[in-house]
């Protein structure tokens, strides 16, 4: 009997078959104006791009042109890449310039699909991104789509890794710009860390879509993206700690395989705390004191290095360093480091060089990043299974786009053997019979090691001629599924699958004619070659057709469904008949840890014989279960973590936005008075507390703050002294002093150069405090847990608190602005002639356009504050003839070198007012 909502389904249709009736007239309109398009010659049809343009201008709205535009692009790519758009193709596209995910399945075309909505949006100026997984797609698709944007008059640019600012910027001007999400996230990372406009490249977020939509906005979110910079080395730590793990016995830690974390027992605690104290590395008895907790965290991150986390299949060792394998596509991710430590323990553990920690400079997560678009879209052959995720943090609906024609794959029960070696005889005996045959195979592990191991077996069986592609070998990734369609053939695969290339039976018509033809010039012979590699592909298709189309075989069921989804979604392209199944045992990762052992226990006494399996839709549905409830389990992770990064992205957003206003910002000179006027607020209201009397006032400690911070040297106790002031009268008095202190300095300076000194500063000391708040906000995310036990809510804890650090964060950044402005004076640099390098610890730099040296700020309290010490400032400042240090009361003394007693205080990492070129505290400063 059919439950309610399959009636309604079946009377109804899903919510995407409505969605897809809805497109159905205008794919009948586009449809209407091809034999128009068709007439126009290559320059009209160019030419519509400017027309196109024009009604834009005229006030037309992106969606307007819908129906011309694709018509367009429709035409374009017949005649440039000989390929039309079929009208399902056209649904997709329109799916994708609604601003929501397209579901098509494998060998449906969507990289053509993706030229629809892009070249439309493109039409507006604003640029148009288009994310892929890796550089090898970003590169193929810019070049292979671009001949259809060129052709239209459009710019395409390509960002992969190893381009230069100017080609990054170049790239990004361009009307359609193809790279991975991780450069992209990357580059407004780095962005935000600019100090002038100029050197930004990115130029907003108009409108981006998302290749393989579920791996990079799911899988990949689970990092955060972060550049770092590195801290002290703590390599022999790392390595004396990782020697400890082994010579612990099997009681004394627990694994939970579900959760992947290891902990030691109480027992092991007591072990590890003898270990510790041998090696000299345990302070006082006990390893959980306060001054024990860095040792904890290592401790703890090298026994999961030990006991979690497995060599080839976590991550592989290549060229003596430890590189991260993704689990859910297989593929190797070069520059990836995992944080807090975790990948050093696994350095020590592999016995590799240990690269030093990193300090978090900026971070966002995948999420927030693309939240930042103002239209986001995405396209994959599986997101149905995530919908609700989508929907939940990206607010994107999935739409279900039908096939071009239905699939004719066959997807048999899966076949659950007792152990892995049943297993394992079982796959050979399977793959044996395909080669026999002339049925492709297409092998599914979930792991390199796995990968290998069957490998083995296949050789031990006489089976030798068989291609093998995981994260050891994915250069040739395009070019070994491009050919796994031929009859006979064998490709074992971790859980990749040939994303990017289609496996088309018979092999890949494209590869074959640039691998064998390649640079072989146009003419008789040329032509007849290729004619016989596609008389020789037809024949293999029609063998590869007749065997059964390609098999897929997974011989392990992934965590997630999708993984599982797009493995079977390889077979039956474009209405290939094909079949998939998958081979499991009940000592499978997936099986052992859902609770495999009443299920072993049932088929023993059902009289399971070794080597037989069973088979049956129920044990689909009870995995299929499973698989569910550990996706629902991860999303609830992955949506908890986002609710706690939220809070740092609205921290974020202010931060960046007011970077960004402080670069526009002609004059700076308000917002450094009101920093300056709040300040001198903030220093008063300490010091004499509200309705106190005068009596009570620490008149002291005002005068020792407001010459550290101000720089000004007050008669504040003479002031207090008076009859009847008031705390409002001492605040006007100190702020007018500061303000008349600021007037001479920028007098001197110049209204240019302050107003460069002001930004470097604004700018720099802003930086400074926001990379120690991200260290704070990371130090409270990782104890705050903790206020659960209290009966509070963690993540409302972290609100507020991370609220309080924010203020206090901007409290500070008013102060240091102002400490540094009211000390920072101009130096004088020697000639470029008579020097050739600068003074030791002041900054050198020479104009590029000039040739002269350029002035340098430096701090005459002599601290090293953030933003100050020493930053090029400005132009032209070889023929300065004074120098300025220290702070200043009255007025400022013109210094005489000669003369000791006109230098008034000189800061101690300052360069001397002599002129020897040291510093002060190297040469007149020096303590005797």
């Amino acid at each position: 009997m059919l439950g309610l909502g399959s009636l309604g389904r079946k009377v109804f249709g899903t919510p995407s078959d409505r969605r897809v009736k809805k497109y159905r007239p205008l794919v009948d309109q586009i449809n209407a104006l091809e034999d128009e398009t068709a007439r126009l010659s290559d320059e009209e049809l160019a030419g519509r791009t400017l027309e196109f343009r024009q009604q834009l201008e005229n006030g037309a709205r992106v969606d307007d042109l819908l129906v011309p535009a694709f018509a367009t692009v429709r035409e374009a790519a017949k005649r440039v890449l000989g390929q039309r758009p079929f009208d399902v193709q056209l649904i997709g596209g329109m799916v994708l310039n609604e601003g929501a995910i397209s579901e098509m399945k494998t060998g449906e075309g969507k990289t053509l699909v993706a030229t629809l909505p892009v070249y439309l949006n493109a039409l507006t100026g604003k640029g148009v991104h288009v994310v892929t997984v890796n550089d090898y797609l970003a590169s193929r698709d810019a070049d292979w789509m671009g001949r259809i944007y060129r052709f239209l008059g459009l710019s395409v640019g390509v960002i992969v890794h190893g381009l230069s600012q100017d080609e990054r910027r170049r790239a990004y001007r361009a009307d359609v710009t193809y790279g991975t999400n991780n450069e992209f996230g990357f580059d407004y990372l780095r962005d935000n860390m600019e100090y002038d406009l100029g050197a930004m490249v990115q130029r907003g977020h108009h409108y981006a879509i998302v290749d393989e939509v579920d791996s990079i906005l799911i899988d990949e979110a689970r990092t955060p993206l972060i550049i770092s910079g590195p801290v002290e080395d703590k390599s022999e730590l790392y390595q004396a700690i990782d020697a400890i793990i082994p010579q612990l016995k099997r009681e004394d830690y627990e694994i939970d395989e579900k959760v992947r974390s290891a902990t030691l027992t109480e027992d092991g605690t007591e072990h590890a705390e003898r270990l510790l104290e041998a090696a000299e590395l345990l302070k006082g008895d006990n390893l959980y004191d306060v001054e024990n907790v860095a040792v904890v965290h290592h401790l703890n991150n090298a026994l999961k290095a030990h006991k979690i986390f497995q060599r080839d299949k976590d991550y592989i060792v290549k060229n003596g360093q430890v590189v991260i394998i993704d689990e859910f596509t297989g593929r190797m991710m070069e520059g990836r480091r995992y944080s807090e430590g975790l990948h050093q323990a696994l350095e020590a553990k592999e016995h590799v060089k240990i690269q030093p920690e990193n300090q978090t400079l900026a971070s966002i997560t995948f999420q927030n990043y693309f939240r930042l678009y103002e239209k986001l879209a995405g396209m994959t052959g599986t997101a149905m299974t995530e919908a609700d995720e989508f929907m939940d943090i990206y607010g994107l609906d999935v739409v279900e786009v039908p096939t071009n024609v239905p699939v004719a794959r066959i997807d048999e029960d899966d076949q659950v053997f007792r152990t892995v070696e049943e297993k394992y005889a079982a796959i050979i005996e399977t793959i044996k019979d395909c080669r026999e045959r002339g049925q492709p195979v297409l092998v599914g592990t979930t792991s390199i090691e796995k990968s290998e191991l069957l490998a083995e077996r296949l050789k031990t069986s006489g089976i030798k001629d068989f291609n093998i592609l995981n994260a050891r070998h994915h250069e040739q990734e395009a070019i070994i599924i491009s050919q796994a369609g031929k009859p006979g053939a064998i490709t074992i695969a971790t859980n990749m699958a040939g994303r990017g290339t289609d496996i088309q039976l018979g092999g890949n018509v494209d590869m074959r004619l640039a691998a064998e033809l390649g640079e072989m010039e146009e003419g008789p012979e040329r032509e007849a070659k290729e004619k016989a590699i596609r008389a020789d592909l037809e024949r293999m298709k029609r063998e590869a057709l007749d065997a059964g189309g390609l098999m897929v075989l997974a011989t392990e069921r992934h965590e997630s469904r999708r993984i599982d989804n797009q493995l079977r979604g390889r077979s039956g392209r474009q209405g290939d008949p094909g079949r998939s199944q998958f081979y499991l045992s009940l000592q499978d990762d997936l099986m052992r840890i859902f609770g495999s052992d009443r299920m072993d226990g049932m088929l023993t006494k059902l009289g399971l014989k070794e080597g037989e399996a069973i088979v049956h839709p129920w044990i689909n549905k009870a995995l299929e279960r499973a698989q569910s409830k550990v996706e629902g389990h991860n999303f609830d992770i992955r949506k908890n973590l986002l609710k706690y990064d939220d809070v740092m992205n609205d921290q974020r957003k202010v931060v960046f936005e007011q970077r960004i206003d402080l670069m526009r910002q002609e004059e700076t000179a308000e917002t450094v008075r009101d920093m300056r006027h709040e300040t001198v607020d903030e220093i008063v209201s300490k010091h004499i507390p509200e309705r106190a009397y005068a009596e009570q006032w620490d008149v002291e400690g005002l005068k020792a703050e407001v010459a550290q911070i101000l720089a000004l040297d007050l008669p504040i106790d003479e002031w207090a002294a008076e009859e009847g002031i008031a705390d409002a009268e001492m605040r006007e008095r100190i702020e007018k002093a500061a303000d008349e202190l600021m007037a001479r300095k920028a007098s001197r300076f110049g209204p240019e150069l302050m107003r460069m000194v002001e930004k470097q500063i604004l700018l720099r000391t802003l930086d400074q405090l926001w990379r120690e708040h991200l260290a704070q906000l990371d130090q409270l995310r990782s104890v705050i847990g903790f206020r659960g036990y209290g009966q509070r809510d963690p993540l409302n804890e972290y609100k507020t608190e991370g609220f309080e650090l924010f203020q206090a964060m901007l409290s500070e950044l008013r102060r240091a602005v102002t400490a540094q402005l009211m000390h920072v004076e101009l130096a004088e640099r020697e000639p470029l002639e008579e020097t050739l390098r600068p003074p030791e610890g002041v900054a050198h730099h020479v104009d590029a356009t000039t040739g002269e040296d350029e002035f340098a700020m430096v701090d005459g309290g002599g601290s090293e504050r953030a933003g100050a010490g020493a930053l090029p400032v400005g132009a032209g400042a070889a023929a300065a003839s004074s120098a300025y240090a220290g702070g200043e009361g009255a007025g400022a003394a013109i210094i005489d070198p000669d003369d000791p007693s006109t230098w008034g205080k000189v800061g101690r990492n300052s360069p001397c007012p002599c002129g020897s070129g040291k510093k002060f505290k190297h040469c007149h400063g020096a303590l005797v």
